[in-house]
C-alpha cells in the first residue's frame, strides 16, 4: 500500500459558504466585472460585482416567494448560459440547494432525478425541457413550479417572473437565509453518470465546494486571478464546470458562457480567455483537425514535422533541456505553425486545464510544446471535482498531478485509488448501501486504479470495473490501448473488448469531420459513407495501422488482435456516451453485441 499526503495550506470555517464570494465581492469590488455577456449586436456586456449580487438577491426573493424553503432541492436543466450560473448562486441564497441536469437528458433520467432528489421546483431552458418535464410530472409529487429561462408565447422568461413574483419580498429575507447556512449544509445535489448502472445522488456540501475552491486556487494562482478570463463551454450540471464557476467567481476571474460548442471559435477569438477548460476529447479535436486541414491543403508534411518538433521540443524540458537544433526548429515552427495554433483560441490563453478522462501523453507534449500547457487533473462527482492537479512550473505530462492542499491518496494493495480530505462527499441520497461501499474509515474507494510516484504523481491505469480478463487469465486496462486509439485523426470513438474472450478485439467509429479529407486522398466516391467503407481495405489498413502503434504501448497478451469498423459513432443522443463523452460500455455492448460476436467467430486468435 502506497501513500501520499499533501498539508492544508487553508481552512473552512464552519459558518463559511458559496454565498460569501458573491456578497464579499459586491462590498470589496463592486465596480470589477465578473461575467461578460453576448448582446444583441454580437459584442459583450458587462456584469460587476454589485450587479450580480443585486441580481442574485432578486431573483432568490422570487423563490421564496414560490415557496422555496431552506433545504430544498431545486433542479437546473439547461446548456451552459449565464442564466444558470445567477439561477445557481440564487438557489443557494434562498437557502436551498441545486440539482442540475443535463440539457440532453431523456424523459426516464429527468423523471429519476426529479422524483429522487424530492425537487420542488425546476428551471428549464426551452419549450422542448417544459414538455418532457410535464411529461414525467405524475411521477414527481414533489414538483409545484417548473420555470422557463427562454421566454415563449404566453410565459414570461424564468428570471423575470421571479424578478416580479419577489417583488413584495424584503431582500432582508434573503440575507437572513443566506447568513443562515453553514459549510454543512447541502449545496448540490449532483447525480453521476450512471455509465455502470442507476446514477447516485452525490451529496456536496457548502464545505466542500469552499475547500475545492481554495485548494484549486492554490494551485493554479496563474489562471484563478482577477486579471483572468474563462469561456465556460462545458455543461454546467458537470462538477468540474461547476467548481471552476465558483472558483471563478471566488477571485473575480471574468467569464463568459458558449451554449453552442458550433460558435466555440469564434467565442474564444472573441472573449480571448487567459484558460480554457475542457475535456480530453477536445483538445483530441483541436489536434486532429489541424492536422487534418493540414493534409488536405497539401501541407500534411510540415505539420507533421512540426508536431514531432513540439513533442521533442516538450520532452526536452524534463530531461536538461533542448538542444539548439531543437530550439531553431521550435523557433522556425512556432512562426509557422504554433502560433496559428494559439490564435485560433484567442491568442491570450496562459494554460488549460482537462479532466473526465486521460488526455494521453502524446497530446500532452505536444500542446505544451506549442506553448499551450495542458493541466491534467484527476477526480470524480464525489472528490468534488479535482482531488490531484498538475500545476505551472510543477507538471509531470502523463500523470493527473499531485493531491491538491489538505488531501490524501492511497494505492491500496489490488492497486485501487482511495482518496480522502474535505473535498470528499457526505453521501450518496437515500443509498446507505452505496455509500457503506464507497467510504470506508473516511477514505473513498473511487473505482480507478493508479500508481503514485516518489514524489506523489498520480498516474491513472484503468477502472477497477472495466479490466478485461481473458480466457487465458490475462487482466487488461482498456484505457491504455482507447487512449492511444483516439488520438489517431480517423478515429472518434473505440472500445476495446474481450473479457472471458480468447484475445483482445476492439470496435472503432471513425470522426465524421475527417472523413471526407482522407475519402478524397484515398480517391474513394464523393458520396461513400462509413457505412459504404467499413470493409473498405484502405479504411481498414489506416486503422491498423492506428492499433498497431497501439499495441506499442503494452504487452502481447494485452495487444489488440482484431477490430471492427462501426458505421456509426457514439452518440449521447444514441445512448452510447455520457454528456461529457464517456463510453457506456454496458450500452455499446448491448447495441453492437453482433459486430463483437463476429470478432471471435474464429476458432483461435489471428496470429
Amino acid at each position: 500500500m502506497r501513500e501520499y499526503s499533501v498539508p492544508a495550506t487553508v481552512r473552512v470555517g464552519d459558518e463559511e459558504n458559496l454565498l460569501d464570494a458573491v456578497f464579499d465581492n459586491a462590498e470589496h469590488h463592486g465596480p470589477s466585472v465578473v461575467y461578460r455577456l453576448r448582446d444583441a449586436s454580437g459584442g459583450w456586456s458587462d456584469v460587476t460585482c454589485a450587479q450580480f449580487a443585486e441580481q442574485v438577491v432578486d431573483v432568490a426573493r422570487g423563490l421564496v416567494a414560490a415557496g422555496v424553503r431552506p433545504g430544498d432541492r431545486v433542479a437546473l436543466l439547461s446548456r451552459t448560459r449565464y442564466e444558470w450560473s445567477l439561477l445557481d448562486y440564487a438557489i443557494l441564497a434562498a437557502g436551498a440547494a441545486t440539482v442540475p441536469i443535463y440539457e440532453t437528458s431523456s424523459a426516464e433520467q429527468i423523471s429519476w432525478i426529479l422524483s429522487d432528489s424530492g425537487a420542488v421546483a425546476a428551471v428549464v431552458e426551452s419549450g422542448k425541457h417544459v414538455g418532457l418535464v410535464d411529461s414525467v410530472r405524475a411521477d414527481c409529487p414533489e414538483l409545484r413550479h417548473v420555470w422557463q429561462i427562454e421566454p415563449a408565447e404566453g410565459r414570461r422568461a424564468a428570471v423575470d417572473e421571479l424578478l416580479a413574483l419577489g417583488a413584495d419580498t424584503p431582500a432582508d429575507e434573503v440575507r437572513a437565509r443566506t447568513a443562515a447556512v453553514r459549510a454543512d449544509d447541502l449545496a448540490t445535489l449532483i447525480y453521476t453518470s450512471g455509465t455502470t448502472g442507476r446514477p447516485k445522488g452525490c451529496e456536496l456540501t457548502h464545505g466542500n465546494l469552499v475547500s475545492e475552491v481554495k485548494a484549486c486556487v492554490s494551485m493554479l494562482p496563474q489562471l484563478l486571478t482577477d486579471s483572468g478570463s474563462v469561456l465556460l463551454f462545458l455543461p454546467l450540471a458537470h462538477i468540474f464546470g461547476k467548481v471552476i464557476q465558483c472558483g471563478a467567481l471566488y477571485t473575480r476571474t471574468v467569464v463568459a458562457h458558449t451554449p453552442d460548442v458550433a460558435q466555440l471559435l469564434p467565442d474564444l477569438a472573441a472573449f480571448r480567455p487567459t484558460f480554457l477548460l475542457a475535456v480530453p476529447r477536445v483538445f483530441e479535436k483541436v489536434y486532429n483537425g489541424a492536422r487534418q486541414r493540414a493534409h488536405d491543403d497539401g501541407k500534411g508534411r510540415i505539420f507533421d514535422a512540426a508536431a514531432d518538433t513540439a513533442i521533442a521540443w516538450s520532452r526536452a524540458q524534463d530531461t536538461g533541456g533542448p538542444g539548439l537544433g531543437l530550439r531553431l526548429r521550435h523557433a522556425l515552427f512556432d512562426r509557422l505553425v504554433y502560433g496559428k495554433l494559439r490564435a485560433a483560441v484567442g491568442g491570450n490563453v496562459v494554460a488549460a486545464v482537462s479532466g473526465s478522462a486521460p488526455l494521453g501523453e502524446r497530446l500532452g507534449h505536444f500542446f505544451r510544446g506549442i506553448g499551450l500547457p495542458i493541466l491534467e487533473g484527476y477526480g470524480l462527482t464525489e472528490s468534488t471535482a479535482g482531488v490531484t492537479l498538475n500545476a505551472l512550473g510543477a507538471q509531470r505530462i502523463g500523470t493527473v498531478g499531485r493531491p491538491v492542499p489538505g488531501h490524501s491518496v492511497r494505492i491500496a494493495d489490488d492497486g485501487e485509488v482511495l482518496l480522502k480530505g474535505p473535498i470528499i462527499f457526505r453521501r450518496y441520497w437515500h443509498n446507505e448501501t452505496a455509500t457503506a461501499e464507497a467510504l470506508e474509515d473516511g477514505w473513498f474507494h473511487s473505482g480507478d486504479l493508479g500508481e503514485l510516484d516518489d514524489a506523489g504523481f498520480l498516474r491513472i491505469t484503468g477502472r477497477k470495473k472495466e479490466i478485461l480478463v481473458t480466457a487465458g487469465g490475462k487482466n487488461v486496462a482498456p484505457a491504455v490501448l482507447e487512449d492511444r486509439l483516439r488520438a489517431h485523426p480517423l478515429v472518434s470513438q473505440c472500445m476495446v473488448v474481450g473479457d472471458g474472450k480468447p484475445f483482445i478485439g476492439a470496435l472503432v467509429t471513425i470522426d465524421p469531420d475527417a472523413l471526407p479529407g482522407w475519402r478524397e486522398r484515398a480517391g474513394k466516391p464523393a458520396g461513400d459513407g462509413v457505412a459504404d467503407l467499413v470493409d473498405d481495405p484502405d479504411l481498414r489498413a489506416e486503422i491498423a495501422a492506428a492499433v498497431e502503434e497501439a499495441n506499442k504501448a503494452v504487452s502481447r497478451a494485452e495487444q489488440i488482435r482484431e477490430f471492427r469498423i462501426l458505421p456509426v459513432d457514439f452518440t449521447e443522443a444514441g445512448g452510447e456516451v455520457t454528456p461529457t463523452m464517456k463510453v457506456k460500455r454496458a450500452v455499446v455492448a448491448k447495441t453492437f453485441a453482433d459486430e463483437i460476436a463476429s470478432i471471435y467467430r474464429t476458432t483461435k486468435a489471428p496470429a
